[in-house]
């Protein structure tokens, strides 16, 4: 497959500008970039889901004119999304049969569909159960599953997008195996992700995109992590940070055999325990859906609690609403940060004082202090490299990474003695996320006692003293942030803790 040239244009926005990229039988090609570089803007060209305005898609020497992702899969191509594209309620028949002509008219043919699929599980070592319902199936096997659907429709070319987002180390492993398999039969992979690692992992050569053109591109032997994200920001970035042994304060936060209910009315948090002190991270691993968001909400207020006893300071906030606990300390960060964290029809400056505008020095009694307002919000900006046109600016019309800077200032600023900092970098650039971490580091050295929920590894393991592991709503274990390694966590946040050592 070949893109040669191609131009794709929106209004005010010029997302890929004269960008050439090919891949070849039997390889893996990684595409890299910041958010915005115009990566998934290539690929749904690719996928039918848009049309280039300038240049044209080669698929074995013959130029393609793709109008649906339905002419893109009849040419061999097939795509892996991030969030998967299945039904929770089909079997995996059903699923890989789904939008197909059946080869028996108005009669279905799941007999030879399940021959097939048991033939293709043979074929990559894939152990999946034909006639299991979707939701009845882990995390990993569902990312099969979607391989399965491709390869059934005889892709040739796959377009894995973010693949790994949601899986354990020991599935990133499996799945990976399986890729390479593909790549050895004869399959065209493309392979999206921010991890570097991952791509360095899989790849045969990379192509890093930056505003929409293409700046490099190297083969997998010939290139450093550290190269690649300088590459993609246009600067060297910090990848890993020194981080000096933490003095051992008081205990700040303390969470004591915590229940919390889910969304569904069951138990998404199940006798939860673990403590943070003042200057110390504690990160909180695991797998999406394991009782994260409903912790992270129980600490900052946000939702009640069943059964236990939150501490913070010394003083009991268990039954306390979002404003008693940043009356008593507290900041928070939330995962949801155009949910939960700010409102992206107010200004720049409104969302500054989101959490504080009925208090001095904001307000006096009824009426807005608008000149200390704008003093305040203006250092803030300054401080914390907000990139914004101006402080009246709608918080809308700024990008990600400068959305979650302003989040931060505003929680960081009142000097918090507990924070709680929910996925901070979630959908934002290496560069963003650089800066972040520092800041988080920074607050660690002021005696800031944080517990750090991620899903990123990598960020845990860069930034966490210790390192908690929740799965099913329990925490399984916490270790020493300096010495565990990727397998042992691997195996924790799959619920596998008898088989390593959790003590810390």
């Amino acid at each position: 497959m070949e893109m040669i040239d191609i131009v794709k244009r929106f209004p005010g926005v010029l997302a890929n500008d004269h960008v050439n990229f090919d891949v070849k039988t039997g390889e893996v090609h990684s595409l890299l970039g910041e958010n915005g570089a115009g990566k998934s803007t290539l690929m749904r060209q690719l996928y039918g889901l848009y049309r280039p305005n300038e240049g044209k898609i080669l698929i074995n020497g013959q130029e393609r004119n793709f109008h649906s992702p339905e002419d893109a899969i009849l040419a061999g191509v097939g795509m892996i999304h991030q969030h998967f594209m299945l039904v929770p309620s089909l079997t995996v028949i059903e699923n890989v049969a789904l939008g197909l002509k059946s080869s028996r008219g108005f009669l279905l043919d799941l007999d030879k569909v399940e021959k097939r699929i048991r033939i293709l599980c043979d074929q990559y070592g894939m152990k999946i159960d034909p006639h299991a319902y979707l939701w009845q199936l882990a995390v990993g096997e569902q990312q099969r599953v979607e391989i399965l659907k491709a390869l059934y429709r005889g892709a040739a070319l796959l377009i894995l997008d973010e693949p790994t987002a949601v899986l354990t180390p020991q599935e990133v492993d499996d799945l990976f195996g399986i890729f390479r398999q593909m790549a050895k039969d004869g399959h065209a992979l493309i392979f999206i992700s921010h991890k570097l690692h991952e791509v360095l992992a899989i790849s045969t050569r990379i192509t890093v995109l930056r505003d929409g053109r293409v700046v490099g591109q190297r083969d997998n032997c010939d290139v450093t992590k550290s190269e690649l994200a300088e590459m993609m920001v246009g600067r060297p970035i910090i990848l890993q940070y020194e981080r000096p042994l933490p003095e051992q304060g008081p205990v700040l936060l303390q969470v004591e055999d915590l229940h919390v209910k889910g969304d569904r009315g069951s138990d998404a948090l199940r006798g939860v325990s673990f403590e943070v002190q003042a200057g110390e991270i504690l990160g909180l691993a695991g797998v999406s859906g394991n009782g994260q968001r409903e912790l992270a909400e129980a600490l900052a207020g946000m939702r009640p609690v069943r059964e236990g006893r939150i501490t913070l300071d010394g003083k009991d906030v268990t039954h306390a609403n979002p404003s008693e606990h940043i009356q008593t300390g507290q900041s928070y960060i939330p995962e949801e940060r155009m949910k939960e964290g700010a409102i992206k029809e107010f200004s720049v400056a409104d969302n500054y004082i989101l959490e504080d505008h009925g208090k001095k020095p904001y307000s006096n009694a009824t009426f807005l202090n608008f000149k200390t307002i704008n003093l305040k919000t203006r250092q803030a900006v300054d401080l914390y490299n907000v990139k914004t046109p101006s402080i009246n600016t709608p918080l809308k019309n700024l990008s990600g990474g400068n959305i979650q800077k302003l989040i931060m200032a505003r929680e960081l600023l009142r000097k918090p003695k507990v924070l709680i900092a929910a996925q901070p970098t979630r959908g934002v650039d290496i560069g963003a996320s650089e800066y972040i971490h520092k800041r988080l580091l920074e607050q660690r050295l002021k005696g800031t006692a944080t517990l750090l929920i991620s899903e990123d590894l990598d960020e845990i393991r860069a930034l966490s003293d210790r390192i908690a592991v929740i799965y099913e709503g329990s925490i399984v274990g916490i270790v020493d942030g300096r010495t565990a390694t990727t397998e042992q966590l691997g195996l924790m946040m799959a619920g596998a803790q008898d088989k390593v050592a959790t003590a810390v």
